[in-house]
This record gives structure tokens, sequence and C-alpha cells, in this order.
């Protein structure tokens, strides 16, 4: 990211030495330079709040399914050891999901930079 934000406040730095533009079109200018790191932010913010989404709704789900033995009778050891296995899924099956989400993002970073 590092980069990127150089290239923006180079950018700024710019609107800022036009002598002949007035106020508004400097302010203009200025957001326009941002607008590209603006975009990225907002598409890896999106991607990992829709990751940790899918992952708590996964280990709710897990927790559900501990209670619900519970409720049925299951010895506590007994449904610490499902709940573990269930958590312990969950974890894997969105390890997996990381080299997709990752190429999304950079996918979609790339199309912003173009």
């Amino acid at each position: 990211i590092m980069s990127p934000q150089g290239t923006v406040f180079r950018c700024s730095a710019r609107c800022c030495e036009d002598t002949a533009a007035s106020m508004q079109q400097v302010q203009r200018c200025i957001e326009r330079c941002h607008a590209p790191l603006t975009q990225a932010q907002a598409i890896v913010t999106a991607e990992l709040e829709q990751f940790q989404d899918r992952l708590s709704r996964c280990t709710l789900h897990c927790n559900d399914k501990a209670k619900d033995a519970l409720d049925a009778g299951s010895t506590e050891a007994r449904v610490r050891d499902q709940l573990d296995a269930c958590l312990a899924s969950c974890g894997n099956d969105h390890v997996r999901l990381v080299p997709a989400m990752a190429k999304k993002m950079k996918d979609s970073l790339a199309a912003i930079q173009q």
C-alpha cells in the first residue's frame, strides 16, 4: 500500500502546485487523486468483512449444535469434543477460501489501477 499512497500524495501535491486553479478545483483534483486508494481500501475492507461474517456464522452454527446436544442430554465432555471438531472444520474450510479471496482482491485492485 505504500506505493499507492506515495502516488496519491504526489498527485495531491501537483494539484496544490497549480496556481491558476481555484480552491474548489484543487479540492476536486485532490479527491480524484485519493479515489483509487479509497476504492482499494473499500474492496479490501468489504472482502475481509464478508470473510469474517462467514466465519462468524459458521462458529454460531457450531455453538447452536453444541447447545442442542447439551439440551438433548449429551455429556459436557462429548459436546466439547464435538464443538472443537466443528470449530476446527470451520477454520479449515475458511483457510481454504483465503487463496480465492486473495485472488479476487488482487484482480479487483488491479482493475482500479487500469
